[in-house]
């Protein structure tokens, strides 16, 4: 599963998730343009590739606008001389309840991970279809963007439109041999590190312990060296007939989740009114109504926070 001689961009790699994908990309043998809003940061994630005996270099820039897609894009050739993958990682939250989201909470949050993905795999595209290169194009979605979470509507919203574009981007690149697919982590991050149920799973990731079972199994829970590996096999030669899919990791669980479809479908002759939606509505569609948000089973007691001091 060799990447040696591809070129790659990471969007939002400097630290975290993001990051591991570089690193992973980097250690398969591509050569990888890290990019991220802060300098330092950038600039020592290059830094942790090229100690590893990788290669990389940086474009500091926010991901949203058409220029700093087109910026990335041209670094990537300018520097190594092609372009093959392209990983959208970049992101931001805001979270909040509906009631109290401004403008500018969901505004910000749909511009960089839903406008930024859309820009650069726009840019991504044009070059690979011009030079016929049969690239990968890996956007990072969420569970949020498949379930929905309390409090996370600018951010169900673009890993939900995400999802959306890779099933139609799939279909629109199919003839260059461009593949489109999204990934759906679920890893130890900001994020997570703040939600009481993961405390113990957090807490042995930082401190370099091995994550307790009922996370990694029972959950699918676990940090961002078990994700890594799925976006270099999505980007290798080996994953050519993938495409269009929302392929969900983490511990060590694989999944692929399944694309919309009808649950349960009623006809009535000459159409439905409201009279008679209001009595076969009940039986018909309502007792077939879908759960909304993640579940998780109890923790054990001796992984609840409180039994973790």
């Amino acid at each position: 599963m060799s990447l040696t001689g591809k070129v790659a961009i990471v969007t939002g790699s400097g630290r975290g998730l993001g990051l591991a994908y570089a690193q992973e990309l980097a250690r398969q043998g591509a050569s990888v343009v890290v990019n991220d809003v802060d300098e330092a940061t950038a600039t020592a994630a290059v830094a942790s590739i090229e100690a590893a005996g990788g290669t990389a270099s940086a474009v500091v820039a926010p991901v949203g606008p058409t220029e700093t897609a087109q910026r990335l894009v041209a670094h990537a050739v300018d520097t190594y001389g092609r372009l093959d993958i392209l990983v959208t990682n970049a992101g931001v939250l805001r979270d909040t309840v509906l009631w109290k989201m401004s403008d500018d909470d969901f505004d910000t949050v749909i511009n960089v991970h839903l406008r930024g993905t859309f820009t650069c795999v726009r840019e991504a595209a044009v070059y690979m279809r011009e030079n016929e290169i049969a690239g990968r194009i890996i956007c990072i979605g969420s569970p949020t963007g498949q379930r929905g979470t309390f409090g996370q509507t600018n951010y169900a919203a673009a890993k939900a439109g995400i999802v959306g574009m890779v099933r139609t981007w799939a279909q629109e690149l199919k003839k260059a041999g461009i593949t489109a697919n999204a990934v759906i982590p679920v890893a130890a991050t900001a994020m997570t590190a703040t939600v009481p149920y993961f405390h113990a799973a957090v807490e042995a990731d930082l401190k370099g312990e091995p994550m307790p079972d009922f996370f990694r199994k029972e959950i699918g829970f676990g940090n961002s060296a078990d994700v890594a590996p799925l976006i270099a096999y999505l980007a290798s030669d080996a994953a050519a007939g993938v495409t269009g899919q929302a392929i969900g990791v983490g511990g060590d669980r694989l999944q692929l989740w399944s694309h919309p479809e009808p649950v349960v479908t009623a006809f009535h002759d000459g159409g439905w009114d409201a009279e008679t939606l209001e009595t076969e509505f009940p039986e018909t569609i309502g007792a077939h109504q879908q759960s909304v948000g993640e579940k998780f089973p109890p923790l054990p007691e001796e992984l609840q926070p409180a039994a973790q001091g």
